[in-house]
């Protein structure tokens, strides 16, 4: 079997109950706008999916597992499948937006992933600390990052037996020598289960939308060998430079210019040396916990270079 044939397999089993869709007619559909729009599988199994829910005039939730495995979270590489998982709720965190019922992290030995769930799903609540098998969660992709998004076909078995969690806490020292685009004041997608961070106005996944704010720094870490990208979420970024958001929003709307919230975080951060401890998901370590450490000898190498970056 081809990978297309793969692809329409599995999109035709999940539509199996809603709608009549031939296996080889999802093949074609597929064919078709790998060939002529010259997109990845991946793309293009999200565009024939979102089509023929629009005709089947029915939400992704409502749709069949499509054969779904027990996987191990370090395996989950693709975008859009569903899985099963046996994990261990690592983390929880506040969610940001009224749609989303609980977010976090969670784990089993292969390392850890995190979690949505929405007020949508009417799901009951994980506890921190508690093992579950997870039947029919949908995977999600962004910018190389993989999570797992509970559903209303979502099934929770709480286990008595303690799920282990592979240990994916890293710890880094190092002078912070760049603060990259996109951190400061910015604003994401305000749709249920996106994230995203709008680009002029624009989500990638839902066009342009009226984003939400939010405040995050993507840092670069230097120990002298390596580099390390390094998040500081909305409340590790208020810790870490005492600017809460509704701060960061004045400042953006007396300067009539958002990126001054940026360009102020630079000036007080870059150059100086931290210790960062968090999980690590795709490139890089989550700010969880973090502190300022003395300078070493070669201060004026690592400054050099933070302001080369600039």
């Amino acid at each position: 079997m081809t990978e297309l044939q793969t692809h329409a397999a599995e999109i035709a089993a999940q539509f199996s109950d809603h709608i009549d869709v031939e296996t080889d007619e999802i093949e074609q559909r597929l064919d078709q706008v790998v060939s002529e729009y010259k997109i990845p599988i991946d793309e293009a199994r999200r565009t024939v999916t979102n089509s023929l829910l629009d005709e089947a005039d029915i939400d992704r939730d409502e749709l069949g597992r499509g054969g779904a495995e027990t996987v191990l979270v370090d395996e989950i590489d693709q975008d859009e499948q569903w899985v099963d998982v046996t994990v261990k709720v690592v983390d929880l965190w506040e969610p940001r937006s009224d749609s989303i019922s609980q977010v976090g992290l969670v784990g089993d030995e292969s390392g850890r992933i995190k979690f949505v769930a929405f007020e949508t799903s009417e799901l009951d609540e994980l506890e921190e600390g508690a093992s579950y098998k997870l039947g029919n969660v949908v995977t999600d992709e962004y910018q190389g990052d993989y999570s797992i998004k509970l559903n209303r076909t979502t099934t929770i078995t709480e286990l008595d037996e303690d799920v282990e969690v592979g240990d994916s806490t890293t710890t880094v020292d190092g002078a912070l020598v760049d603060v990259q685009s996109g951190s400061g004041l910015i604003k994401r997608c305000p749709e249920e289960g996106c994230t995203r961070v709008l680009q002029n106005g624009r989500c990638s996944e839902h066009g342009e939308v009226d984003g939400e704010f939010d405040l995050r720094i993507k840092a670069v870490l230097d120990d002298g060998h390596e580099v390390q990208d390094v998040i500081f979420n909305r409340e590790a970024t208020e810790e870490l430079t005492g600017i809460g958001l509704e701060d960061a929003k004045q400042q953006a709307q007396d300067a009539l210019d958002t990126s001054v919230v940026a360009d102020g975080i630079r000036t007080d951060i870059l150059g100086r040396y931290y210790r960062v401890t968090g999980p690590t998901l795709g490139r890089y370590v989550l700010a969880n916990e973090f502190e300022q450490l003395d300078s070493p000898t070669d201060t004026d190498a690592v400054l050099t270079k933070a302001r080369s970056l600039q």
